[in-house]
């Protein structure tokens, strides 16, 4: 793992011209090098996608590889490069932060796992300070580097088990980051249509909202066809929470998806999202 964190910190130093034709052809070759997750991302976009035929899914699961490979670039560029090498991007919709920030109010940066996360995290740390909720991964070398970079360029850093301090952060009047579309089977967790599909869905957001008074605020970026990048701050969620947390939950969910469907390769489908899916239905990734 040093070894591959050398290698991309070497590759993050070309001009991100040749990082993105590098993408193409790395991602390409991912894609029909490791069957196990190429067979969870396309059983993840024939749920979704029912409407989708098969060739047309496979060409989305190939986008989606690039997008992979992109996203590690873009994590090169977050974690070590100085502002000045970043591609270009535009963000709209600060106001709506400045907005809900009004009065020392705490603010829940709500996002999703998208390949882009990364770099827009980064972006936005230009502009606002705030805490993320985090999970290490568990490889200890990448573990290492992320607590590093969340010490270097972050107001602070929670851990996603550490409940009390994220409440305690937002009655602050922090804007915390936080990613609830990977639920586990937790107290708070309930089955909720993902694209239709039953998934797994964390009800934290409406619950941390609730115990703190908090804002949410959705925050997403994606890549443009030229190059750019786009970062957006959408209007604090109104009515949230609604004193029904499932029905907040699934709210969440219907953001997330619309937020998909502008940029679908640049979702995390590697993910196995419906791993949990109730009584009586097929285990969906069997085969993978």
């Amino acid at each position: 793992m040093w070894a591959a964190l050398g290698f991309f910190r070497v590759l993050s130093l070309l001009p991100w011209r040749i990082q993105c034709a590098l993408a193409t052809a790395l991602g390409w070759l991912a894609f029909y090098l490791i069957p196990i997750r190429r067979q969870v991302v396309l059983v993840n976009l024939r749920l979704c996608f029912p409407g989708k035929t098969e060739a047309e899914r496979r060409r989305l699961a190939r986008a989606h590889y690039r997008s992979l490979v992109l996203g590690g670039f873009e994590s090169c560029l977050a974690w070590w490069a100085t502002a000045r090498r970043f591609p270009p991007h535009e963000l709209v919709g600060l106001e709506h932060l400045t907005a809900a920030r009004a009065g020392g109010r705490g603010v829940i940066l709500l996002t999703a796992h998208f390949t882009t996360m990364e770099l827009y995290a980064c972006l936005l740390n230009e502009h606002v300070r705030y805490d993320v909720v985090y999970r290490e991964p568990n490889n200890a070398v990448l573990a290492w580097e992320m607590r590093r970079q969340f010490e270097r360029g972050l107001a602070g850093a929670i851990h996603f088990d550490d409940l009390r301090g994220i409440v305690r952060a937002l009655k602050a009047g922090h804007v915390v980051w936080y990613v609830p579309d990977q639920a586990r089977r937790l107290k708070h967790s309930i089955l909720l249509p993902f694209f239709g599909e039953p998934a797994l869905t964390s009800t934290a957001t409406p619950r941390f909202a609730a115990m703190s008074g908090a804002a949410v605020v959705p925050y997403f970026g994606r890549r443009r066809p030229d190059g750019s990048y786009l970062l957006t701050l959408l209007p604090a969620l109104d009515n949230f929470p609604s004193g029904n947390a499932e029905a907040d939950a699934l709210r969440v969910n219907r953001l997330i998806e619309e937020q998909i469907l502008l940029a679908p390769e640049q979702y995390f489908w590697v993910h196995k999202r419906f791993k949990a899916r109730g009584p009586g239905l097929p285990e969906v990734y069997a085969t993978g």
